[in-house]
């Protein structure tokens, strides 16, 4: 008996949610619309123009990989629920060097998008590639891509990191940098660390503050800071100049679980005034104690704005994850000895001193400087 050819090849998967099928003639209309999407075109290599001759050249490509022994695999995505089957999306598995590990690839018509059917289908896919023999499945997208990262973190995919200059630009302007991550065979395909968005905190102290998400007009709102070198590391200080890297990174960090960054804004006129944040170097935000940082910029400053914010998350630390809180044990914080300002900043919010470095900065005069190292344990 001869093997099956496409499209009774290709295996039909679901879970009661999402339905992944062959793709077909009819899909045509809906992966053209999929293709010019801003979206789509902003995160993929899709030729440009998109018209039909295109999408039914990749229809033509998906038939023939799968009638490849060694080819890629192609579903097109759709709900369970839907009958018709209209079609929502693909998402493929393709063979990598060793042919126990595949690369996934997905993207959702924007109709699709918003009910998890995403995830779905990459557990869907993932499954059947660990059923037939496979022991991973990577992931790669381009930095910044956060839609498709949260499906892959939902999925239970380890962040490895992000190679630089790894992806063609669809512009023609320099390749950009690449996210990648993985699944194994053994993984359970749920998150494994926690994604931290930072939830509204309001506090009448300091005029009125509202700490929020950073949004990326915020940069408008910056100022040159003039604070010593040594009581911050350069690459956390907020400047105009690298404040879209600077935001991207704290937003990386977040959706790994180190991280949770608010901008602290006047609740009256909501524009920023700085930052307060709470990081971890080892481990996630889920464990037990974090870090305590801040700073503020030059125009805020001497209004009581840094103790407020450091006060309002510090209570916000401590509350317990039933009441909404994070339900930490225990907050440190590091700084300068000549940091005067910062020092009243955390005696004010309770912490203590329980160590000193000595000579832990030498400044350009040759002066040295030494590190506080603060504690504060939740009552």
């Amino acid at each position: 008996m001869s093997e099956a050819i496409f499209p009774t090849c290709v295996p039909e998967l679901t879970d009661g949610h999402v339905r992944l099928r062959a793709h077909r003639a009819g899909d045509v209309e809906a992966i053209v619309e999929q293709s010019n999407d801003p979206e789509s075109m902003r995160w993929t290599t899709v030729p440009r123009p998109y018209g039909p001759d295109e999408a039914r050249d990749f229809l033509a490509m998906i038939e023939a990989a799968w009638n490849d022994p060694h080819g890629v695999r192609y579903w097109a995505i759709t709900d369970a629920a839907d009958e018709a089957g209209t079609y929502l999306g693909t998402i493929d598995l393709r063979p990598q060097a060793s042919p126990d590990v595949a690369e996934t690839g997905f993207g959702l018509h924007p109709q699709g998008r918003g009910s998890g059917l995403m995830a779905g289908a990459l557990r869907l896919v993932s499954r059947w590639w660990f059923e037939n023999g496979g022991s991973r499945v990577t992931w790669a997208a381009i930095r910044g891509n956060f839609a498709s990262w949260r499906v892959a973190w939902a999925c239970g995919f380890t962040h490895h990191g992000t190679l630089p200059g790894t992806h063609p630009d669809a512009e023609g302007g320099p390749a950009l940098d690449t996210w990648r991550a993985s699944l194994t065979a053994h993984d359970v395909m749920e998150h494994l660390t926690p994604w931290v968005d930072p939830p509204v905190l309001e506090t009448d102290e300091a005029g009125g503050l509202r700490l929020r998400a950073w949004r990326d007009a915020d940069v408008e709102a910056l100022e040159p800071l003039d604070q010593p070198a040594h009581h911050m590391p350069a690459r956390g200080v907020l400047d105009a100049d690298t404040f879209p890297e600077w935001l991207l990174t704290r937003r990386e960090k977040m959706s790994v679980g180190t991280t949770l960054s608010w901008c602290v804004a006047d609740a009256a006129s909501d524009r920023a005034l700085g930052e307060v944040l709470l990081f971890v170097t080892e481990g996630t935000l889920d464990d037990d104690a974090a870090e305590l940082g801040y700073q503020v910029l030059p125009s805020a400053r001497r209004r009581g704005v840094a103790t407020a914010a450091a006060r309002r998350v510090v209570e916000y630390a401590f509350t317990a994850r039933a009441d909404g809180g994070l339900g930490l044990r225990r907050l440190v914080a590091q700084t300068a000895d000549d940091n005067a300002g910062s020092n009243s900043v955390l005696d004010a919010a309770g912490f203590e001193i329980w160590g000193r470095e000595s000579a832990a900065d030498v400044l350009p005069d040759g002066r040295a400087v030494d590190s506080l190292h603060w504690e504060l344990l939740r009552d």
